[in-house]
């Protein structure tokens, strides 16, 4: 059976396809994303492949509604198989081929919810990083004329007030208004990352595989929009098995072995290191509480029982790996999550 695939390297303004059949490139040509569109609308179905990069979900979305086999590959992995010279024609090339290999582990594509949650949850994370740099700059600044600042934002704000009020403390007009300047700014990030953060929860609340994952141990509305994010495409052939996804996002011990030598290490620090930051960060604040109080449930047992043999920081990467899994089972089994009481 000769199955038709097609390699697409997609860039800012042109796009290369590359036509693969019957073990020949029968066309390598240049075409704009408009006449990319109707040349898929068009075609009979194939397998069409992408390099994973910009614009690549939604030029996915665009080849399943066309009735395609969309598939996004690893742009590291093409660039190892890359034979030639790096240009656009060779790139295409080189996608077919790289899907080509054996067991291939194609990349999961993003829904335009999802899409549209990681973008708010982008842009707050900028706001964020803003926020706490002006703040920061603030303090240090102040300090220099011997100033001192307090790290919380609304008593920072209101000490830039009083220091702007004070008129017997010789600074200049210039300065004055530099800092009125950096109060509103800050004042401006600080609400900014409210809104998002309301944003957020109403995107949480409208969605019922999102809003589920609340229930987990650890989890608040920004690692219930990770978990969904990474886990929740409704098409997802990416991981076979919870402890897959858990590999992925970086919370389970590398493997370094050979021959009948086996060595277990660290958990891998490669991968999507906010993500593993913010559930590790969510779980280590749920360790803090089960080890100052009574169990209530069999998991709040077993983490207080690890946490006193291990430490608090083990006890949380051990609660993350285990949410990761949990939340996979409850997006493949279309389940809710149930913590098990202590029997009485």
């Amino acid at each position: 059976m000769n199955i038709t695939r097609v390699g697409v390297d997609l860039a800012k303004k042109v796009i290369q396809v590359c036509v693969y059949k019957n073990t020949k490139v029968q066309s390598n040509t240049e075409m704009t994303p408009n006449e990319f569109l109707n040349w898929l609308v068009n075609q009979k179905p194939f397998i069409i492949i992408f390099e994973a990069c910009g614009t690549t979900n939604y030029w996915k979305q665009k080849a399943l509604e066309a009735g395609h086999d969309a598939r996004l590959i690893s742009a590291k992995l093409v660039s190892a198989v890359r034979q030639n010279q790096k240009t656009d024609k060779n790139d295409a090339l080189t996608i077919i081929q790289a899907s080509l290999l054996p067991e291939v582990n194609f990349i999961d594509g993003k829904n335009i919810k999802q899409q549209q949650l990681q973008s708010i949850k982008r842009l707050r994370e900028l706001a964020v990083k803003q926020r706490d740099a002006i703040q920061k700059q603030v303090i240090a600044l102040l300090l220099e004329l011997n100033i001192r600042c307090p790290n919380k934002s609304a008593s920072l704000l209101k000490l830039i007030s009083d220091v702007l009020e004070d008129g017997e403390n010789n600074l200049l007009f210039e300065f004055r208004q530099a800092l009125e300047t950096a109060k509103i700014t800050l004042t401006t990030l600080i609400e900014a990352v409210f809104a998002y953060d309301d944003c957020m929860n109403n995107v949480i609340q409208a969605d019922n595989d999102c809003k589920k994952f609340l229930k987990l141990e650890g989890v608040g509305s920004v690692n219930a929009a990770n978990l969904y994010i990474e886990l929740g495409c409704s098409e997802s052939t990416r991981f076979n098995k919870g402890k897959d996804a858990s590999a992925c996002i970086g919370v389970t011990p590398i493997q370094y072995s050979s021959g009948s030598k086996i060595k277990i290490g660290t958990i891998g620090k490669t991968k999507n290191s906010l993500l593993r930051s913010q559930l590790i960060t969510g779980s280590m604040a749920f360790v803090r509480q089960v080890v100052k109080r009574e169990p209530k449930t069999t998991k709040e047992v077993w983490l207080k029982a690890l946490a006193e043999r291990r430490g608090n920081k083990c006890a949380a990467v051990a609660l993350a790996n285990k949410t990761v899994r949990t939340a996979f089972a409850m997006i493949k089994n279309s389940t809710e999550y149930k913590a098990a009481l202590i029997a009485a």
